[in-house]
């Protein structure tokens, strides 16, 4: 029974999984679905009444009844290296392949429709508050006058983009800023603007789930820091434990995201406290275990190598 994997060529965080996999001796097909089809052949027969299907690619071939589980992790857009890419070939690429990949058995990390509203910033805000955790006051207006309000209530907010930078359009990129209620909301009506409370932290917390397996991490803020992921702040991610608060809301959360991986961010205040901000279902780990030791790699790989759904 193989694993496949679904990202990029240069993937470093896939790399680390993929060693392990091999030291345990499971199949692995590692697969950009940009490469489709120029590198890559697929077929599928419904036969019959029978399925069956089959991927070969870089001299490895897979059959849809052999795939033990799938690890979507940052695959390219579906056939985006053809010769003569198109979005109407990429629709009939991206067609084939997952209409395939979704008639096997096969366990998914996490599967691309879970995935996707998962992405979504309210509904991530929303199943938050559900799991028990504690989110700051937030608002997502397009309305100047709602924008004032919420910053005269709350003093200092953050404003940020809520699907991050857009890609070939830096002009309209909205860097994660902390203004105060004297500022122009006009803007706000331009785009819906989320806006959020303030939270002072002492330090950002990553936490990243496996299955039910948890790994958190812990790097210190500098003074009035807002944004974790910029800036050298001189602190090293290290190692913390998860409180049980923590780790029944985070269970619960995905749970109802029906997902398998799951990065989430929190910041910790002054009393210790842990804030929820967001939860990327596709988040970066491996710089947390090079810097950590965490073995956050071999427990996807576990995950990964257990028996398909029957």
């Amino acid at each position: 029974m193989t694993v496949l994997i679904l990202t990029a060529k240069d993937d470093v965080t896939a790399d680390l999984v993929v060693t392990k996999l091999h030291d345990a001796a499971v199949p692995v097909m590692r697969l950009d679905p940009a490469d489709l089809p120029a590198q890559t052949v697929l077929s599928a027969h419904y036969t019959q009444g029978d399925f069956e299907g089959l991927l070969s690619a870089n001299g490895h071939v897979v059959s849809m009844g052999g795939l033990r589980s799938v690890w979507v992790r940052r695959p390219g857009e579906p056939a985006a290296h053809a010769d003569e890419p198109s979005a109407w070939l990429t629709a009939e690429t991206r067609q084939a392949l997952f209409g395939m990949l979704y008639s096997a058995s096969a366990r998914w990390m996490n599967h691309p429709c879970d995935a996707d509203r998962a992405r979504l910033k309210p509904w991530q805000l929303r199943t938050a508050h559900l799991s028990g955790f504690a989110v700051p006051p937030t608002v997502i207006t397009t309305l100047p006058r709602l924008a004032r309000q919420f910053a005269e209530e709350y003093g200092e907010v953050v404003v940020k983009s809520a699907s991050g930078p857009p890609p070939g359009e830096p002009s309209l990129a909205l860097p994660t800023t902390l203004i105060g209620p004297d500022s122009d909301f006009s803007a706000v009506a331009a785009g819906p603007a989320l806006l959020q409370r303030y939270i002072p932290k002492r330090a950002d917390i990553r936490l990243t789930c496996v299955g039910s397996r948890l790994f958190a991490a812990r790097k210190t803020a500098e003074p009035d820091q807002v944004d974790g992921r910029y800036g050298d702040t001189g602190h090293t991610w290290e190692p913390v434990p998860v409180p049980d608060r923590i780790r029944k809301s985070v269970l619960d959360y995905v749970d109802m995201a029906r997902l398998a991986y799951a990065a989430f961010d929190f910041a910790e205040d002054e009393d210790g406290f842990w804030w929820f901000l967001e939860c990327n279902q596709s988040g970066q780990f491996g710089f947390l275990e090079l810097q950590t030791g965490q073995p956050v790699s071999e427990a996807v790989a576990r995950w990964l190598s257990r028996p398909a759904r029957s």
